[in-house]
């Protein structure tokens, strides 16, 4: 896998985009305790790319990059009661989640090429 830095990873540029979508959306949310738990979440996905890409190993690497899959699930959890308690419209909740299983496919995908390189 060739690549300078974090910035380039299409997954990276691909869930720092949602959490920034994630904000906007939320920002007028009242109900502080989900809108903190969500966020952080969203941010919670590109930045653990990020420190995982920095480390000294690939194990290392794949290790956080599991992390950011955790988050994206956890987030798709609670976009989903979002759209069950009317925070966010049926339609939002389908874009985001759908952001989020492809972020958490290319997440996978990132995995295995690296686990491929251990061998």
């Amino acid at each position: 896998m060739a690549y300078q830095s974090f910035e380039e990873l299409v997954v990276w540029k691909k869930s720092s985009h949602l959490a920034v979508t994630i904000y906007r959306e939320f920002k007028p949310c009242r109900d502080y305790w989900l809108k903190d738990q969500i966020t952080r979440a969203a941010v919670s996905i590109p930045s653990n790319i990020a420190e995982g890409s920095e480390r000294e190993s690939i194990r290392e690497f794949i290790r956080f990059l599991n992390f950011s899959r955790g988050s994206a699930a956890e987030l798709r959890a609670q976009i989903y009661i979002a759209k069950e308690i009317c925070l966010i419209s049926p339609a939002t909740a389908n874009s985001i989640n759908q952001e989020l299983k492809q972020i958490s496919s290319m997440l996978h995908g990132l995995v295995k090429s690296l686990k491929s390189q251990l061998i």
